[in-house]
C-alpha cells in the first residue's frame, strides 16, 4: 500500500505519521524546524541539524527543512529558463537586424539586455541543478515552454514593442512565482526577486526608448512652416 494512504500503526512505537506533499514524516517535519499540522514553529538543536545533514547526502542542497514542492518549483524554473532563452534570442536578433540612425543607440541596449537575460538563464539553470532537477534547454518546444513570445517585429518600433510586451509578461510571471514560493524556498524566491528587478528596469528602458522614437517620428513627419 502507498505510504501516503497507510494509516499510522499505533502498536509500533517507531511508527511515523506521513504528511503528504513534502515527503516528510511528522517527526521529521517538526525536527526540521517546520511545524506539524497545528503545531508551533521550533528551532532544531545542533545535534539534530548534524544528524539530518548526514542523511540523504545525494539530495545536495535540498534538506528536510526545504518547504516547497520541489518538482513544482523545478517545473516553474524551467518555464522561466525557457522565457529567458527566448528573450536572449529575440534581443540578439533585434541587435543584428536594427538599422538606421535612430537604431544605433537602441542596438546597444538590445545587446546589453541579451547579455543580462543570458545571465538570468545561467542563474536559473544553476538553481535547477541545486534542486536536483534538469535544466531543459532542448530547442524542441522551447517557444512553447516560454511564457514570452519570440515576436515578429520588422521595424524598430515593432521590435521595441515586442520586447516591451515580453518584459511585461516576464514581470507578471515572475511576480506570481515569487508569491507562490513565499517563505517555502527563500533561495529561489530571492533569485527571482533579483531577476524581476532587472526585468522591470528593462521594461522602463524600452518604454522610454519607444516614446522617444515616437517623438522623433512625429518631428520628422511634421509639415514645415513654409509648406
Amino acid at each position: 500500500m502507498n505510504d501516503e494512504l497507510k494509516a499510522t500503526d499505533r502498536s509500533d512505537p517507531q511508527a511515523q505519521t506521513f504528511i503528504p506533499g513534502d515527503g516528510l514524516h511528522a517527526d521529521e517535519r517538526a525536527a526540521a524546524g517546520r511545524p506539524a499540522a497545528g503545531g508551533a514553529q521550533r528551532i532544531s538543536s545542533t545535534p539534530e541539524l548534524r544528524a539530518r545533514a548526514r542523511r540523504s547526502l545525494a539530495a545536495g542542497a535540498v534538506t528536510p527543512s526545504y518547504g516547497a514542492d520541489r518538482e513544482r518549483v523545478i517545473e516553474l524554473l524551467n518555464h522561466a529558463l525557457a522565457t529567458e532563452l527566448v528573450c536572449v534570442l529575440r534581443y540578439r536578433h533585434h541587435y543584428y537586424k536594427a538599422s538606421g540612425l535612430a537604431a544605433e543607440a537602441i542596438k546597444k541596449e538590445f545587446l546589453q539586455h541579451a547579455q543580462e537575460e543570458q545571465g538570468h538563464a545561467d542563474e536559473i539553470a544553476e538553481r535547477i541543478i541545486q534542486l536536483g532537477g534538469n535544466p531543459d534547454m532542448d530547442p524542441d518546444g522551447l517557444a512553447q515552454r516560454s511564457h514570452a513570445e519570440y515576436g515578429s517585429g520588422d521595424t524598430l518600433d515593432e521590435m521595441l514593442r515586442d520586447d516591451l510586451v515580453a518584459e511585461r509578461i516576464a514581470i507578471e510571471s515572475y511576480t506570481e512565482i515569487i508569491r507562490y514560493l513565499g517563505d517555502r524556498d527563500s533561495t529561489t524566491r530571492r533569485l527571482m526577486e533579483t531577476i524581476l528587478a532587472v526585468e522591470e528596469q528593462h521594461a522602463e528602458e524600452l518604454s522610454s526608448m519607444l516614446q522617444h522614437l515616437s517623438r522623433q517620428d512625429g518631428v520628422r513627419g511634421a509639415p514645415r512652416a513654409s509648406e
